[in-house]
């Protein structure tokens, strides 16, 4: 199915008023033609981005590492004459003000930010770290205030409090729940193998460990308490995969592999069908989406595993409110994706979005696209998912991309590493 064409426009500029229409004449001809006139020009005037005046510049080095959330833009700096120290500086959004400024005091190789209740947490990943893999410090994200240090990379919790890993070498996986204030302990086992997480909303509520011998353990993410255990028996030869999707746990096991659901708050099985070549699962709404090998997409009925479409155009889809949103297999050798909705009931596509590529985007924001505009800089447009449109922004010169979206506010970053910001409608 073809949807309609997205025509952005272009931005012109000019200081002459449009002649006012001549009187009409007695045929009414000419009346008719000018109102046809202003009709075309004030759909191409709706249709063409407004520019708009950037909000702020904000200074980044290329190699920095940034996160935009809950109402903060964090930048982490490398120290130019020490690659694996870094500076942590947060601007207020929507103003771009700097609140604050402060060292880390820890170097490492690789790094990531995670912003958890009142805290900023600092990752540092490094394998040369003596008996651990990787370290989290938390500061106030009000002041910078360093708060605490603890072995572990993190996972939020639904609760709004604080998930941390750690592994070392041979040793068994360590989980500690700890509240992201102080870095108090309220909880912590270990996992002898794999853990997998269901998260709802912003944060995980619960978790799935694998014990010695194959023995599967389901706990509440928030209190850590055991919920169910049971040996699924699922290993007959070849590779294992287990996931959590929604209520299920859904292993791919065996040779020939077959798919099999459980109920995952008591592990009952729920169904088990052949895996046709199925590689992982995951959630596309009222339908259990499955990727097969190569390029193509199974869906099925979560409640039976009665398959419900099958597609091999797509080369991903998620799940955007009541629609999917997939990528157009081989549509382009470049970040530039040719993004169509989906019904995910019956995988029929209902709109074309055109070719875009998508801003980083968290939990609960709206969804953009940006494309190179031909003079230069970026298209910006809004992706309206249930209206199957996209709605122009605006156009941002001298601005290469990683693009990150918010409530309100877009984060570009420039050839030289800063970011230019964008206020957007809400």
């Amino acid at each position: 199915m073809t949807g309609p064409v997205i025509d952005l426009g272009e931005l012109r500029h000019t200081s002459e008023p449009a002649p006012l229409p001549r009187p009409p004449r007695a045929n009414g001809r000419p009346l008719r033609c000018a109102l046809v006139l202003l009709l075309v020009l004030a759909t191409l005037a709706a249709a063409a981005p407004t520019r708009r005046q950037d909000v702020v510049t904000l200074p980044a080095q290329i190699a920095a590492e940034t996160l935009l959330a809950d109402g903060v833009f964090v930048v982490l700096d490398p120290v130019p004459a020490r690659p694996t120290q870094r500076t942590l500086t947060v601007y207020r959004m929507p103003g771009g003000e700097r609140v604050w400024q402060t060292p880390v005091p820890v170097e490492g190789r690789s790094w990531g930010i995670a912003s958890v209740g009142g805290a900023l947490l600092v990752t540092v990943y490094d394998s040369d770290m003596p008996g651990q893999g990787s370290l989290s410090l938390a500061f106030d994200r009000e002041t910078g205030a360093y708060r605490w240090q603890q072995p572990g990379s993190p996972v939020e919790l639904a609760d709004g409090n604080l998930l941390l890993q750690s592994s070392s070498g041979d040793d068994p996986i360590g989980l500690r729940a700890v509240d992201p204030c102080c870095g108090t302990v309220r909880w912590q086992v270990s996992a002898d193998a794999a853990v997998s997480f269901r998260h709802r909303g912003r944060g995980a509520d619960r978790m799935v460990l694998t014990r010695a011998g194959g023995r599967i353990e389901v706990r509440d993410a928030t209190t850590g308490a055991a919920l169910a255990t049971a040996d699924l028996g699922d290993s007959g030869g070849g590779p294992q995969i287990r996931q959590v999707v929604n209520d299920l746990l859904v292993t791919i096991t065996g040779s020939p592999a077959t798919i099999t659901a459980y109920g995952l708050d008591r592990l009952e099985r729920r169904w088990s069908v052949p895996a046709r070549q199925a590689e992982f699962a995951f959630d596309c709404g009222p339908v259990l989406c499955l990727h097969l090998g190569g390029v193509g997409l199974w869906a099925v009925d979560p409640a039976t595993g009665e398959p419900r479409w099958y597609s091999d155009r797509w080369s991903w889809v998620f799940s955007y409110g009541d629609r999917l949103v997939a990528s157009v297999a081989n549509s382009s050798g470049t970040r530039l994706e040719q993004l169509v909705v989906l019904d995910p009931a019956t995988g029929r596509e209902v709109a074309e979005l055109g070719g875009w590529e998508l801003a980083q985007s968290g939990f609960g924001n709206p969804l953009v696209g940006v494309r190179r505009h031909p003079d230069g800089g970026l298209y910006v447009a809004r992706l309206d998912v249930s209206a199957g449109k996209a709605r122009p922004l605006d156009v941002l010169p001298g601005v290469a991309g990683s693009c990150q979206a918010s409530v309100g506010v877009l984060l570009c970053q420039r050839v030289d590493g800063s970011y230019r910001l964008l206020r957007t409608p809400d």
